[in-house]
């Protein structure tokens, strides 16, 4: 009887143990899933976001080919622009000018250039005073953009440039103005 009693505790003990081991395993691989789980969706978001910066960086390239033969063509130009030109040299212009502005904003939305960065070149760009007549012959295209869109948030930071610059008192635009939060 005694030996009975032994051997039944130690079945006991072994079943307890391997009961332990394979709660143990289960918690385990549970949160080796989560973690998989996890990985999979972080790496899932930088696939779309490598994804969306191919895509806009051939849209990029699309628009510039467009705005080129816009640019080379009066009666494309025509097509492509609906900015109130005064000749055919201007609405070359301010095509250029439209060239400009979106390759800057592009090369933000692709993260080539920071917000800081982006404000130094549209500062840079804002000087020109071509740029200045296509960016006051647009304004209306820019009414119906959403506010919270990075093409909105651009042209606000753009307007307030032009702002402090014509209200600056010195020639030296790299210090006109700080850009705003992002």
């Amino acid at each position: 009887m005694a030996t009975q009693k032994l051997w039944l505790g130690e079945l006991r003990s072994t079943a307890g143990v391997r009961l332990t081991l394979a709660v143990g395993c289960l918690v385990f691989l549970a949160a080796q899933q989560r973690k998989y789980t996890q990985l999979r969706a972080e790496m899932d978001r930088a696939e779309r976001a490598e994804w969306r910066r191919a895509m806009m960086a051939e849209q990029q390239e699309l628009q510039l080919y467009l705005l080129r033969k816009a640019i080379e063509d009066p009666d494309l130009a025509a097509v492509y622009s609906i900015a109130e030109a005064e000749s055919p040299t201007q609405r070359r212009q301010f095509l250029f000018a439209n060239a400009l502005y979106t390759n800057a904003l592009l090369a933000y939305r692709a993260g080539v250039v920071t917000w800081e960065e982006l404000h130094g070149h549209l500062r840079w760009i804002c000087t020109n005073p071509v740029f200045r007549l296509y960016w006051h012959a647009t304004r209306h295209q820019r009414a119906s953009l959403k506010d919270a869109s990075d093409e909105a948030r651009v042209g606000r930071m753009t307007d307030i440039i032009i702002r402090d610059l014509d209200e600056a008192d010195s020639d030296e635009y790299w210090v006109v103005g700080e850009p705003p939060p992002e």
